[in-house]
């Protein structure tokens, strides 16, 4: 699926599920989801719709950072498998047409990492010059501190050598030191490595933080920059069809320089987008959501945002203001446990009070707003988190299959788990769970597949343009999407009351809007304004066709949605 793909921006078409292994299926019955289990499991995964999945780290790791702290690069964590076992997932996801996306942690290793190992016992180790270390803690003063709840400082004091090592993370995840030529080309070796296996992208961890320059911020630095492009070229070299993924938690502006000229990443994460949802749909108006869409710069033909709703870390509030974040945590995390460093550790489903029409509408903007869609694991179904678990573990609970022993992930002792699966009333893997929502057809899990089916259909929504509308009222989020002709209006009520909403559609008159899910054409478009009413959290995707125009019958899913009503103001 790689060198030979007849399209290079595969991935602006793609719906991406993100999955830790361990949290997904055992196959041994260990208590520890594996990549046999993942195998296994790669039907459903098909039918959900999605085309790409994202694996949380998998290589060697003592996993103090759920294996962001990597002890070795070319080998896998035995709790999950063997390199054949990958090899194998790998293969039988291509057969379905699933494309795979590895993480590449650049910017740190673990302290039990051989080269740290190494370079901590002595000062004339030859790896000592792979870190960074420092006889003061006053160099990088204006650095600020990632993880503040657990970490006081980026600098530690190593006694064996006496002198500090920076790390901007976990102080058991010392930086690397890409100053040095040979960090370089280890880095370099390790993302050949991972794509000469077959992977079809690779997401690069903490991209923003390779280098260290004193007097600045140490992020974003030109060096980095510089050696991202490096990267950029030898994966098009040697591997063409392959992309590259960055996770830059900044501000769309700073992001903007991660694509460089076409010739850094195709693919970077938008943070800054996902709590401005949420503030939406709790305060009933659509202005965060308009005005990040506005702060957000064009970015080149060839690259895509990546969007998302919720993922394996708390829901991130460094890209707000101190008024938002007091807001979101009041509004969404009102008991502390449910926070973590600047950020809250919740599910989506919990987040929306696990109320159907405003995850519905999440999903709906998240599936139609510019970019990539990232899903992550049982939020199709609609599951719980655990609170009571430390630090991100409660949003990495079992999957939940069916009502079975341990929700079907394990048949193992439930005492020999990694984590408890979730049984509470509300969200308890014996009511919530794939095996009992496959079989309603208005399900969360099946809205799900209908609404990714409706959104293949049409390229649109990856690659089209947005035109953001401005109708009265602030509770209707409305915007136009057209690409190669095709034209979608989409509308969203992101309050709890109906809401009527004209709109100026004059420039598409005699044209007829059709309802995507069920194709049912509405009244013709003319030049008087368009009325719509929407139920509660209701949604419209439409599909405007000029005259004259037939538009295509889809096969599709039979599901229900939030009853709303449209019709032309005479």
């Amino acid at each position: 699926m790689n060198e030979n793909t007849a399209d290079s921006l595969w991935y602006k078409d793609a719906i991406i599920y993100e999955i830790p292994v361990k949290s997904f299926f055992d196959s041994n019955n260990d208590g520890v989801g594996d990549l046999k289990g993942l195998t296994q499991k790669l039907d459903y995964i098909q039918s959900l719709g999605v085309t790409v999945i994202w694996l949380l780290p998998i290589t060697d790791s003592p996993l103090r950072d759920d294996g962001y702290d990597i002890r070795d690069y070319y080998t896998i964590h035995p709790s999950y498998g063997t390199m054949k076992d990958f090899e194998t997932f790998l293969s039988e996801a291509h057969i379905r047409g699933i494309r795979v996306i590895a993480e590449m942690v650049l910017n740190h290793t673990s302290d039990t990492h051989p080269w740290f190992v190494s370079a901590r016992s002595s000062r004339n180790s030859p790896f000592r010059d792979y870190y960074v270390w420092s006889d003061t803690v006053e160099r990088y003063r204006e650095t600020r501190i990632i993880f503040g709840d657990s970490e006081k400082s980026n600098w530690t004091w190593e006694p064996k050598t006496h002198q500090y090592y920076w790390h901007r993370f976990f102080y058991h995840q010392p930086d690397l030191n890409f100053d040095n030529p040979k960090v370089q080309e280890e880095m370099l070796n390790v993302v050949k490595f991972w794509f000469s296996l077959g992977v079809d992208g690779l997401r690069a961890d903490a991209v923003p933080y390779l280098y260290e320059r004193e007097g600045t911020s140490c992020e974003n630095l030109p060096e980095t920059h510089s050696f991202l492009k490096k990267i950029r070229s030898e994966v098009d070299r040697l591997f063409p069809g392959r992309m590259l993924l960055a996770e830059a938690n900044q501000w769309p502006q700073d992001v903007l320089h991660y694509f460089g000229n076409e010739d850094e990443f195709q693919m970077a994460y938008h943070f800054p987008l996902m709590p401005r949802l949420f503030i939406a749909i709790a305060q009933g108006n659509r202005k965060p959501i308009v005005d990040i869409l506005a702060q957000t710069p064009p970015i080149p033909n060839s690259c895509q945002w990546a969007i998302f709703l919720r993922n394996h870390d708390e829901l991130t509030l460094e890209m707000v203001s101190d008024q938002e974040r007091d807001y979101l945590w009041s509004t969404y995390a009102s008991d502390h446990r449910m926070r973590l460093n600047i950020g809250i550790r919740r599910r989506l489903s919990p987040l929306m009070s696990n109320d159907r029409r405003k995850i519905d509408l999440m999903q709906s903007l998240l599936l139609t707003l510019p970019g990539t869609p990232i899903l992550y694991y049982g939020d199709e179904i609609g599951m719980g988190d655990n609170i009571h678990l430390g630090d991100r573990n409660g949003v990495r609970t079992p999957m939940q299959w069916s009502s079975d022993r341990n929700g079907g992930f394990s048949q193992g002792d439930p005492s020999s788990l990694f984590s408890p699966p979730i049984q509470n009333p509300v969200y308890g893997f014996q009511v919530v769970n794939v095996e009992v929502q496959s079989r309603y057809p208005t399900s969360p899990l099946n809205m799900l597949r209908q609404m990714i089916s409706v959104r293949q259909s049409v390229q649109i929504f990856g690659r089209g343009t947005m035109t953001v509308l401005s109708p009265k009222n602030q509770k209707v989020m409305a915007y136009l999407r057209e690409f190669g002709g095709e034209v979608v209006l989409v509308v969203n009520n992101l309050s709890d009351s109906t809401e009527s909403v004209t709109i100026d559609l004059s420039a598409y008159a005699g044209w007829t809007p059709f309802e995507m899910f069920s194709q049912t054409a509405f009244p013709e478009i003319s030049r008087s304004p368009y009325h719509f009413s929407l139920s509660p959290y209701g949604f419209f995707w439409l599909k405007l066709v000029p005259a004259g125009k037939k538009e295509k019958k889809r096969q599709s899913r039979s599901v229900e949605l939030p009853k709303s009503s449209v019709s032309r103001r005479k």
